[in-house]
């Protein structure tokens, strides 16, 4: 099975081709099957897609899922805590310099 993905023009959200449109949630992704670079080609002109690839996926009873770990990574969101963030206007934080 192939899938698409890519991130979404105005948020750069990390978006899955669900047949009609982009959507935020892999398990809605649909086999794009050969005519991928097709459909990547048209989205991109249209501007509503950024960096936009067909890669493997196996289907599952809860949807695709990504062949490689760099793609089930992008799938399920940020690695980190939320919580562990510094906030630019935290002056709780300090002043240092990277």
């Amino acid at each position: 099975m192939k899938i698409a993905t890519g991130n979404d023009l105005a948020t750069g959200d990390v978006v899955w081709w669900d047949g009609e449109g982009w959507s935020r949630h892999v398990e809605e992704a649909v086999d794009v099957g050969d005519h991928g670079a097709a459909l990547i080609a048209r989205e991109d002109a249209a501007r509503r897609v950024n960096a936009a690839y067909v890669i493997d996926a196996e289907a599952t009873p809860q949807g695709p899922r990504p062949a490689h770990i760099k793609d089930r990574i992008r799938a399920r969101g940020p690695t980190v805590r939320a919580d562990l963030n510094i906030a630019p206007a935290d002056t709780a934080a300090g002043s240092w310099v990277i």
